[in-house]
């Protein structure tokens, strides 16, 4: 008998969507242990993702993220403790404050870029090239379409 889940069992869309993401994921963060980041877990991407070269606030981190302000400051906190970001008090709003990356923190983010670029790779050698970049322009066209239907 087959044990899976029944969306991966009927191949619903959601479940083609995310088995691929979750293997990717694994790939890429278990890459960055190799890179020198073993403290870098999949949880980290709500910052990694969602934060912009002059940083932001913790709360629209966390609204990015659809998270709690609590839990993307236990995520943030952790990150600071580990030297990947620093904090400062936003100068147009003292309560608030400011989380940008470090160096150390950018080089996270370029091991991330760079794992996930070889994991496409991969995926284009194992299904061919061709076939590879039609899903990806298949994938940008839904992105692009959703976005205008519903943007952030």
């Amino acid at each position: 008998m087959d044990n899976r889940p029944v969306t991966e069992r009927r191949r619903t869309l959601g479940a083609l969507l995310r088995l691929p993401y979750e293997a990717l994921q694994r790939e890429v963060y278990g890459g960055l242990a190799a890179r020198g980041f073993p403290e870098i877990r999949p949880a980290h991407s709500a910052v990694f993702r969602h934060i912009g070269p002059d940083g932001a606030r913790l709360t629209a981190l966390a609204e990015r993220a659809g998270m709690t302000k609590q839990s993307m400051a236990y995520l943030v906190d952790g990150l600071e403790e580990a030297g990947h970001l620093r904090s400062a008090p936003d100068p147009n709003d003292g309560r608030a404050r400011i989380v940008r990356l470090t160096v150390r923190g950018e080089r996270v983010l370029d091991a991330l870029l760079d794992l996930s670029a070889e994991a496409e790779a991969r995926v284009a050698d194992r299904i061919g090239k061709r076939r590879a970049a039609k899903l990806r322009k298949a994938l940008e066209e839904w992105v692009d379409a959703i976005t205008v239907a519903s943007p952030r």
